[in-house]
């Protein structure tokens, strides 16, 4: 994923990714950039890998609810209606005169 900055200059996201991986997060949830969970001085106490195991293992329901790329979506039972155009609100102003007297 290369991208242009503003600068016009070429940006690796990518590669920037896989450089920062093991750096600790911004945050209060004591992870590092992949996921892994860290302990004291960061020290990584469960990996990524472990805790997304543990998920599926505990939810059931995960991976019922889960969609694979292979499967299609159902199509509509009933054709649906377009959707109405939106309306473009208006800003309206009103005239303040200042009289003076003199």
């Amino acid at each position: 994923m290369k991208y242009k900055s503003m600068q016009g200059k070429t940006v690796d996201m990518e590669k920037l990714m896989r450089q920062h991986e093991m750096m600790p997060a911004v945050g209060n949830m004591k992870v590092n950039a992949r996921g892994d969970q860290l302990g004291p001085g960061g020290v990584i106490l469960r990996k990524r890998e472990d805790i997304v195991a543990e998920y599926y293992e505990t939810n059931p329901d995960a991976l019922a609810n889960r969609k694979t790329p292979a499967s299609k979506p159902e199509p509509d039972p009933v054709p649906s209606a377009p959707a109405p155009a939106a309306v473009k609100a208006t800003k309206t102003t009103t005239a303040t005169t200042t009289v003076s007297e003199e």
